[in-house]
């Protein structure tokens, strides 16, 4: 996956480029959020993003000076910036240090998915240039929608369902002739990649996982199926144990759990399986620390967020719902006004006044 950093110091704005680019169609994937160029900088060298979009105006390192940064310091990132000020002297240092785009705010969804497809084909053409073996995209696509399974099934410490998806994702790409040894190389190098991003989410070491590939000739789809098999399932046992036999429930780790997937359908169901406590226990020991129990805690989430996203005129209400998790607007109406004893529209227009 490509990685992506965002930085704005407006916290909304950050949340509309989120939900607007189509992250897993370009194979790319948000490694983190600054809310200035210090901070990104920082992130830079932690996390090694290949693209970063970059808001101009900020307290402390503005994006000029971290644009001029990134071209002295890291040539090789792709930089959209994203500005509200239509401002010709912005857009000069924009060119000057080999900014990709340039876009304006309200960002316009097709803009910045085509700004970031111009990115992805700028890093081809250089690992192109730098390397005798390209990436084939064919590949690349067609392993998208499993590798996004395995992330789920991974974050849910499911075995059985990782193990599955790797056997069917292996199975469809014979099916498909890919089956030479620098293709399934390819397949292999991704799927690590992967890996070793997840287990640095989950604070396990990663530093000696690519070690063994290189003593093995994974000659098959079936040899490269298994190696893969017991690479994943190994680290989710760690991940298992690590979990299963600490002392107490991590109630903070839950509770950040919540705060980065509560766009997803997340369960107090799933929530219980995936920290080892049946689901009375997690419901009474959460309620007991914050007040609220899961589901209202979500729901709060979910509120606060759409919220904040109504200030912007420019996002449509249906696009709100959506980055809220709801796929149906009536419902979201529903909800929002129980909530807040307003709905979404008439909020947006007595913010107005």
């Amino acid at each position: 996956m490509i990685k992506v950093l965002i930085v704005d110091d407006e916290s909304w704005t950050r949340d509309i480029i989120r939900a607007f680019g189509e992250w897993e169609r370009l194979g790319m994937e948000i490694v983190g959020e600054a809310a200035d160029g210090e901070e990104a900088l920082r992130m830079i060298g932690q996390l090694q993003p290949q693209i970063v979009i970059t808001d101009m105006r900020m307290p402390g390192t503005d994006g000029v000076k971290l644009l001029q940064l990134l071209n002295d310091r890291h040539p090789d990132i792709k930089a959209i910036v994203v500005s509200g000020y239509d401002d010709f002297q912005y857009a000069k240092h924009a060119l000057r240090y080999k900014a990709v785009d340039y876009l304006l705010k309200p960002v316009d969804p097709k803009e910045l998915n085509a700004a970031l497809q111009n990115c992805k084909s700028g890093l081809e053409a250089d690992q192109a240039e730098r390397s005798p073996l390209s990436l084939d995209l064919d590949i690349s696509y067609s392993i998208t929608s499993y590798k996004q399974l395995l992330k789920s099934h991974f974050n849910e410490l499911n075995k059985e369902g990782a193990a599955a998806t790797l056997g069917h994702m292996m199975e469809e790409l014979e099916r498909n002739g890919i089956t030479k040894a620098a293709m399934l190389e390819q397949v292999v190098q991704e799927l690590l990649l992967l890996l070793k991003e997840l287990m640095a989410a989950n604070s396990l070491d990663s530093e000696g996982l690519h070690a063994p590939y290189g003593n093995e000739v994974l000659a098959s789809c079936s040899e490269t199926a298994i190696f893969l098999t017991r690479h994943y399932l190994v680290t989710l046992e760690q991940l298992i144990q690590q979990r299963k036999f600490r002392n107490k429930l991590n109630l903070d780790e839950v509770r950040l759990y919540m705060e980065k997937h509560y766009t997803e359908p997340v369960t107090l169901e799933q929530l219980a399986r995936a920290f080892f406590v049946s689901k009375e226990y997690l419901s009474k020991m959460f309620k007991q620390e914050y007040g609220r129990n899961v589901t209202d805690y979500l729901l709060h989430l979910r509120m606060v967020k759409a919220k904040e996203w109504l200030l912007d005129e420019s996002i449509p209400i249906k696009a709100i719902a959506e980055m809220a998790g709801y796929e149906d607007i009536t419902y979201f109406y529903r909800v929002f006004k129980k909530h807040f004893g307003i709905a979404p529209g008439e909020m947006r227009k007595n913010a107005e006044v």
